[in-house]
């Protein structure tokens, strides 16, 4: 079974900084793409970034710049560094998983990340 635990989110005034940290366990084969979405109040679940085994990323063009994705493959776990925060970045953070070999995709529970003008 694998399971995701999160960390990381809060409260910050705009400018500010948090980092978000997702640790993935139980999984036999590992996970081929590790990432962040997040699904503000009224709105849609969207990718913020992803980050590929091979340490290719992507980002959603909102944050280019201000956020930084990364990866322990040895820990199995995902990052998500943000600076110069913007009260349009507040939302539920969640982090997502898809498995190596069997591709099936996992979802955490989800971190508040709110961010005060």
């Amino acid at each position: 079974q694998v399971q995701l635990v999160e960390s990381g989110g809060g409260l910050v005034q705009a400018g500010g900084s948090l980092r978000l940290s997702c640790a993935a366990s139980g999984s036999r084969y590992g996970f081929s793409i590790m990432g962040w979405y997040r699904q503000a109040s009224g709105k849609q679940r969207e990718l913020v970034a992803e980050i590929t085994l091979q340490g290719r990323t992507t980002y959603v063009d909102s944050v280019k710049g201000r956020f930084t994705i990364s990866r322990d493959n040895a820990k199995r776990a995902v990052y998500l560094q943000m600076n110069s925060l913007k009260p349009e970045d507040t939302a539920v953070y969640l982090c997502n998983v898809k498995e190596s070999w069997s591709s099936r995709e996992f979802w955490g529970q989800g971190t508040q990340v709110d961010v005060s003008s």
